[in-house]
């Protein structure tokens, strides 16, 4: 964050008052920030207080009648490399969803060339409405980002979601941003896979292995953070994740989670394949509960569908292409053969170590490969790190 420059605009919201703590969390990070308070914004925080701590003039009107001065609109956003409003009310959305310029946060926003983000913040019902919902469409369709609103007591009393995210959050998303941001490029449609598969025997039993779906969320979590839209497709998993980004679709069987890759794969430009599909699913499935009568029970199985294979086969206008390799052995090697013979563009090798990396721990260990054989190794780190690890390299390099 060391000399970014981040220009906050604040609107008329309760959650105002929590500005000051983002301010301060963005400025011991060596940000620079410039603030534009919108006249109603005045009434739950002083104007005083954000240009005390921002350490710049704050902005309000056009003109300045104590100093005489002219605020250039034009000016700030050619300035920032952000814009950053939080809290955003509702009635500020709906008038960047649909032009209306009545005030100089707004003007400044339809200035903009670098990008804008937006904290929502309002009552429960608000934030569910449908011409709230649809004013959210229309920015994420113009290109800014949206930090959904959490869940928690609001201001009303009523429980649920319209909260602003906490500052600490925001700061994050925001480093995240910054971190890949120059490199990053327009706004994509990324395909993940993620968790197991789960090939039925009979009603209640299943073959399926230890994946936990971590890494597919966290590579979810981390492309939202950084602007994209992503089709999150998940075999049975507990983790969950709602973002006005986000198309999160439930599968069972390696089957289920094809047909759903062959449904939105030509409208993606990114695929990641982290699930852990299994290899061969039961070649008869049971009507009713295998009895335990006999000492041996014997099954037929049969080839899964390759899933990796059919989205390398069936690209259009360059798509990229990321598969997994998890190993226990001749990691290297298996992890290229892999990469080969599936025509993939980049494979990340995740080398098995129990309790440490892999399924059901919160750390990966992690080396990446591109078509070229070029590899990028990285250190033991958290999953959250690794998903920014992987889109630092698969959305930078051509």
């Amino acid at each position: 964050m060391q000399g970014k420059r981040i220009l906050l605009g604040i609107t008329g919201g309760i959650a105002a008052y929590k500005i000051a703590y983002l301010i301060r969390i963005l400025k011991k990070q060596g940000a620079e920030v410039r603030a534009i308070m919108t006249p109603a914004s005045s009434d739950f925080i002083s104007p005083l207080v954000v240009s005390t701590l921002t350490e710049n003039p704050v902005h309000i009107e056009f003109w300045n009648k104590q100093t005489g001065e002219w605020t250039n609109h034009v000016e700030l956003a050619l300035w920032a490399d952000v814009l950053v409003i939080a809290p955003c009310t509702a009635n500020t959305m709906a008038k960047m969803s649909t032009g209306i310029c009545d005030n100089l946060l707004l003007a400044t926003y339809f200035s903009m060339k670098s990008k804008t983000i937006i904290a929502p913040a309002m009552d429960l019902d608000m934030y569910q409405h449908p011409t709230v919902k649809r004013n959210m469409e229309t920015l994420l369709s113009d290109g800014v980002q949206i930090i959904p609103a959490t869940e928690g007591e609001l201001a009303s009393g009523l429980e649920g979601q319209g909260r602003m995210e906490e500052p600490a959050q925001i700061a994050e998303i925001l480093q995240d941003f910054f971190r890949i941001e120059h490199k990053n490029g327009p706004s994509k449609t990324i395909l993940i896979t993620a968790g197991p598969t789960h090939e039925a025997m009979d009603p209640v039993r299943f073959i399926g292995n230890h994946s936990s779906g971590k890494m597919g969320f966290e590579l979810a979590k981390t492309s939202l953070a950084l602007g994209h839209s992503v089709i999150l497709i998940s075999g049975p998993s507990s983790m969950e994740l709602v973002h006005p980004n986000l198309q999160l679709i439930r599968v069972q069987s390696a089957e289920e989670m094809l047909s759903a890759v062959q449904m939105h794969w030509n409208r993606c430009q990114v695929g990641i394949f982290s699930a852990a599909v299994a290899d061969y699913r039961p070649e008869i499935v049971a009507n009713e509960k295998i009895k335990k009568n006999e000492e041996h029970l014997t099954l037929n199985l049969v080839k899964n569908p390759d899933i990796l294979s059919w989205a390398s086969s069936n690209r259009e206008n360059r798509q990229i292409v990321v598969g997994f390799a998890l190993e226990t052995n001749n990691a290297e090697e298996n992890a290229l053969s892999k990469l080969d013979r599936k025509k993939l563009d980049f494979i990340v090798l995740n080398e098995f170590v129990k309790d440490v990396s892999g399924f059901q721990s919160e750390t990966n260990k992690i080396t990446i490969f591109d078509k070229d054989k070029k590899s990028f190794v990285f250190p033991l780190k958290s999953k959250k790190e690794v998903a920014l690890d992987i889109l630092s390299v698969v959305l930078t390099i051509e």
